[in-house]
């Protein structure tokens, strides 16, 4: 079986809710552990993740401890960044076993009639978003040399609580625009 899963922003919330949501993603993962050959994690996994050199962020043992578990059992683990968790460097692909993706890509599954289906998966940040502002932005947050300053000028614990600040605004504005697309209250 193959899985796919996005969007869980781990770390989001108070502590609390933080422990109950990474509690659960981590029963869905035992649960699709079972009989899974790859599971496809499509981005914003973590709410923000900024790997320093020799720094990952606070928490999330429990689900590194799993991503590494499954793994360790000859399962295929897919991290497409997000863009949330953009600044996913080595640290996932040394320490967990995971195969870590910047951009989209093809892959073949297997369908009931034997014939393969192709599909080309990604996260999606960026892709088909014609705001300059957005492009822009992202420009920045991609770059070497901003990613490079950004590692070196703000300590850890300033450069997260920076990216963490940053993380929930923009979950919090793009909750804002689903609400006044769909007409909800």
């Amino acid at each position: 079986m193959y899985y796919f899963v996005s969007d869980i922003h781990l770390g989001a919330g108070d502590h609390r809710a933080a422990q109950r949501s990474e509690d659960a993603f981590c029963r869905w993962l035992d649960m699709v552990g079972r009989d899974a050959k790859a599971i496809y994690l499509m981005g914003d996994i973590f709410d923000f993740w900024f790997e320093y050199h020799n720094v990952i962020p606070k928490g999330y043992t429990r689900f590194l401890g799993k991503l590494s578990k499954l793994s360790d059992a000859g399962i295929e683990i897919h991290f497409f960044t997000g863009n949330h968790d953009m600044w996913a460097f080595d640290y996932l692909q040394e320490e967990c076993g995971v195969i870590l993706h910047t951009a989209p890509i093809e892959i073949s599954l297997p369908s009931l009639s034997g014939k393969p289906i192709s599909a080309s998966v990604g996260h999606g940040d960026g892709l088909g978003d014609p705001s300059r502002g957005f492009r822009f932005i992202r420009s920045i947050f991609h770059s070497p040399l901003c990613q490079w300053l950004f590692r070196n000028i703000f300590p850890a614990d300033l450069g997260m609580e920076f990216g963490l600040r940053w993380a929930k605004s923009s979950r919090l504005k793009h909750s804002r625009n689903v609400v006044a697309e769909n007409g909800d209250k």
